[in-house]
């Protein structure tokens, strides 16, 4: 990615007083009363996706998410492809968001002020500008993805993306007047860091979390203040534009189920703040168009107090005050600026919604508000049914008061959260008439945007983990496991249960009588989660050699890997140590879908599932268990005892325990035999060296040198996690992709699958042919291929060339061969009569597999592509060692 590319500057003329001045760079002054104000500015906007999940979000530099209210266009700065505004699922040509915003207000002296990052209602509103830092106010990205990159320093998921913005500068693009007040932007003086954060884990890859720091860059005390996020998020397939964004409905969800309780524990609910907002019937009649069918939201993650006031408003908008509609209590009625009950205007109107203290009734109930209602004004009544059954709406979620002294820095921690299969019926929109709104809600379907909503606060705070040492876990339930009655101890808010009024205890058996479940954090962010084991290729020895490494061969390549941290890295989430296996990936190219699995190598292991009584169904409760462990605890250590004896339909019945039923599963494949054992053997992966003892450490500075020989190679890795795989029968004039990845067991208490390593992040690229070493050991001569090289041999078709530039021109595509290269030298491409057609210098690192190979694109040093002929070329070494060729070329 890239690191230092320039932003989209935005320059623009603004006239005031009938004087043209020009925008050139930001210049700030202190005023009297204390407020830093920017007299012009050229703010280096910048927008990046969210893309490395389920859930594609744009995000930018000024306050703003989406693309529509962004100021940067819809060129991803570190990629330069074109970003979305909120699509999901990714790919699937959908839009979940027009744009949103964040929103604060606050009492400055005298004053009602509010900054915004977009209001959605005047055109402007873009209060908040990039901040001029070391970077020019420009983006940051980071990612845990790859140690060896820069961006990993500091990385907290797989794609961050920071920046950094304020409310200082009142002219510059976009910023406009107060509409109520008819005077320019007046500043807070709020500098806000806004880091955003995204997985690819099935468990995360549904939502972004935003951590922020606002802080009080100005001179005087901020009071009352009030946070908030306005969405427009119209819902509908890409460009359909009208009708599509104009039938969508909204709410508010207080609590929602704790589905991720177990059966046996009595139903309960968490407090989830989560504004929503989704299409009315999700477009699943209509055959000619993609079907929204999902639910988008905002859930507030963490406050500056536990304390706070929440707020949800909604509103439609229109020009015409009479058709302007919100809804509002009798007691707190108010008259906003525009004339309507609906779109707030000024700062005084924003200030008031972020304020209000409201929870405003979801939006299908519209219609069935009566003038008699003891709470709510009644709707016009020639909008309601419109309105009740789908409009173009806006949210804002909002909370506070609390004050900001001068200097002083508040966290807020937020979660935009994805939800599939929202709609299910594509008849329930038909509900939607007066009076039906239950009947509605009884047909849809919150469930996946409740569990993803609950993974997006356990990853902020990791539920049972004391982050700061101070002996307080999070908050638990405890629930029985056994008798007839499912009794739920009460909610404890203390240090970790004491075992013993857990457990049972007999000289044989322990058997769990209750279940300690842990559901929020000690309230200190982690922002961490679940992951896999980490995989091979982001394995350095203390060396310096990297963890997997190819050898390859005329037609076949050797892969080698090392996996004494795949195996030995307990999950940050769990804190088991639950590696399962690795898989062997090839792919004929970078694409995910091009990869395939060659081979696999997982422990023998397997699930036990319990079958409860109460509830008549098996449950997955307990972590894989060795065979060895299963023959003690059930065998009696029989030998002859295989735990696939005992199946779903014939399942095992504990002697003297009628009650104790479960039955058997592998957890994987149970690849377990290595291919050092030829006959017994179930997988093509073996040891290196299979000897070698199981070293007591993994750090290499706690062996004692006098055993170096016995635990470690010469390169530094330890001798007994050293395994390798012959690819064979593989076609030498091709590249392929190859690695290794490492995989757990999941966690059967949490619901969670098992996780794997992406098998695009960190592959190795090689040809099947001669190493580099080979090479000069054997004295092999320079080869050029396809010679010749023919326009009719249809090489792009038939997976040649263009596999990975398949979007540009067949004639930019194409590729001639150069192999057995030494690792610097220059290559020359001559006609007959001595003309020079291009030269291509080849310097890479000896260590890299393509160190032995380049390509030539047929494309002449003045860029066009070359004519049908016969061409000569030479390869000179840095040492003067020359090899001469000719080259055939039919077009």
């Amino acid at each position: 990615m890239k690191t230092s590319r320039t932003c989209v500057i935005l320059c623009l003329n603004l006239f005031f007083a009938a004087v043209s001045v020009s925008i050139s760079a930001r210049t700030h002054f202190d005023r009297p009363d204390g407020q830093t104000q920017a007299t012009a500015g050229s703010p280096a906007h910048c927008i990046a996706a969210h893309n490395i999940g389920k859930l594609n979000m744009s995000v930018s530099n000024n306050g703003s998410f989406g693309t529509n209210y962004s100021q940067a266009g819809t060129t991803d700065y570190f990629t330069d492809e074109t970003v979305r505004a909120c699509e999901y699922p990714k790919s699937s040509r959908t839009v979940y968001m027009y744009g949103s915003s964040f929103w604060i207000g606050a009492v400055l002296g005298r004053d009602t002020l509010v900054s915004t990052g977009a209001d959605g209602a005047s055109g402007g509103g873009h209060e908040f500008s990039p901040e001029e830092d070391e970077l020019g106010g420009e983006m940051i990205f980071r990612s845990t993805i790859d140690p060896a990159k820069p961006e990993f320093d500091g990385a907290v998921s797989e794609l961050d993306l920071i920046a950094v913005y304020a409310d200082t500068c009142i002219k510059c693009p976009g910023v406009g007047n107060d509409p109520q007040e008819g005077r320019p932007h007046r500043p807070l003086n709020i500098e806000v860091t806004q880091r955003s954060y995204s997985w690819s884990y099935a468990y995360a890859e549904d939502f972004v979390l935003f951590d922020y720091a606002i802080r009080n860059i100005g001179r005087s005390r901020l009071n009352r203040v009030y946070m908030g996020v306005f969405v427009d998020a119209d819902v509908h397939q890409i460009g359909l534009g009208h009708p599509g964004y104009s039938d969508d409905i909204c709410g508010f969800r207080l609590k929602a189920p704790a589905s991720y309780l177990p059966k046996y524990c009595a139903p309960d609910s968490d407090l989830v703040n989560i504004a929503w907002i989704a299409d009315n019937d999700g477009d699943m009649e209509d055959n000619t168009i993609i079907p929204v069918p999902h639910i988008t939201g905002m859930r507030i993650v963490r406050t500056p107090s536990d304390s706070l006031q929440v707020s949800f408003n909604w509103w439609v908008s229109n020009s015409d005050p009479s058709l302007d509609f919100g809804p509002q209590t009798k007691e707190g009625f108010r008259t906003l600026s525009r004339g309507g009950t609906g779109t707030p205007g000024g700062d005084r109107d924003k200030y008031y919604f972020l304020r209000n203290g409201e929870f405003d009734y979801d939006q299908v109930r519209t219609a069935d508000i009566d003038p008699l209602d003891p709470i709510w004004l009644p709707p016009n009544p020639t909008l309601a049914d419109d309105i009740a059954d789908g409009f173009d709406t806006r949210y804002l979620i909002s909370f506070g008061p609390f004050d900001i002294e001068a200097g002083q820095t508040l966290p807020l921690s937020l979660a935009y959260i994805a939800g599939e299969n929202f709609h299910t019926d594509p008849g329930n929109v038909n509900n939607l008439a007066p009076g039906d709104w239950r009947e509605y809600y009884d047909n849809i379907d919150f469930s996946d945007l409740d569990l993803n909503s609950t993974w997006a606060e356990w990853i902020y705070d990791n539920p049972g983990f004391d982050t700061d040492n101070d002996s307080f876990y999070g908050e638990y339930t405890v629930c029985n496991k056994g008798g007839d009655s499912a009794m739920q101890y009460d909610t404890v808010y203390d240090t970790v249960p004491d075992p013993d009024t857990i457990l049972y205890i007999d000289s044989i058996w322990v058997f769990d009588l209750a279940d300690t479940i842990w559901r929020k954090g000690d309230g200190v962010p982690d922002f961490r989660g679940a992951s896999p084991p980490p995989g091979p290729s982001t394995y350095t020895s203390h060396l310096g050699h990297a963890g997997l490494r190819v050898e390859p061969q005329v037609g076949k390549i050797r892969v080698l890997w090392n996996g004494v941290m795949s195996e030995n890295t307990r999950d940050v989430f769990s804190r088991e140590y639950d590696f399962e296996g690795y898989r062997v990936y090839i792919g004929r190219d970078e694409r995910r879908l091009s990869y395939s699995v060659i081979a696999s190598f997982d422990k023998e292991d397997y699930n036990k599932y319990v079958y409860d009584h109460q509830l008549n169904s098996y449950l997955l409760l307990e972590h894989p268990f060795a065979l060895g462990e299963l023959r003690g605890l059930y065998g009696s250590g029989d030998t002859a005892w295989h735990p696939l004896q005992f199946t779903r339909n014939r399942p095992y019945v504990m002697p003297g325990f009628a009650d104790s039923v479960f039955y058997f599963e592998p957890q994987d494949f149970n690849r377990s035999i290595l291919a050092n054992d030829p006959i017994n053997a179930n997988t093509a992966i073996k040891k290196i060296h299979p000897e070698a003892p199981k070293p007591p450490w993994t750090i290499v500075d706690s062996i004692p040198d006098s055993l170096h020989s016995l635990y470690l190679t010469d390169e530094g890795f330890f001798k007994y996690y050293e395994y390798e795989i012959t690819l064979e029968n593989l076609l030498p004039t091709v590249p392929y992709w190859i690695n290794v990845t490492a995989f757990d067991y999941g966690s059967p208490r949490s619901g969670l699958a098992a996780l794997e390593t992406n098998p695009t992040v960190l592959p190795i690229v090689t040809y099947p042919l001669e190493s580099i070493e080979s090479v000069a050991d054997q004295g092999l001569e320079i080869f050029v291929y396809p010679n010749p090289y023919r326009a009719d041999g249809d090489y792009r078709t038939r997976g040649f060339e263009g596999r990975i530039d398949a979007d540009q021109a067949p004639d930019r595509t194409r590729r001639v061969h150069f192999a057995n290269l030494p690792s610097r030298c220059t290559i020359r491409i001559y006609s007959l009569d001595g003309d020079l057609v291009r030269e291509l210098k080849h310097d890479v690192d000896p260590t890299d597999p393509l160190a032995n190979h380049d390509t030539w694109n047929l494309i002449t040093r003045n860029t066009q592509l070359v004519v049908s002929g016969l061409y000569y070329w030479t390869v000179e070494d840095d040492e003067g060692n020359t090899q001469i060729g000719k080259l055939v070329i039919i077009l």
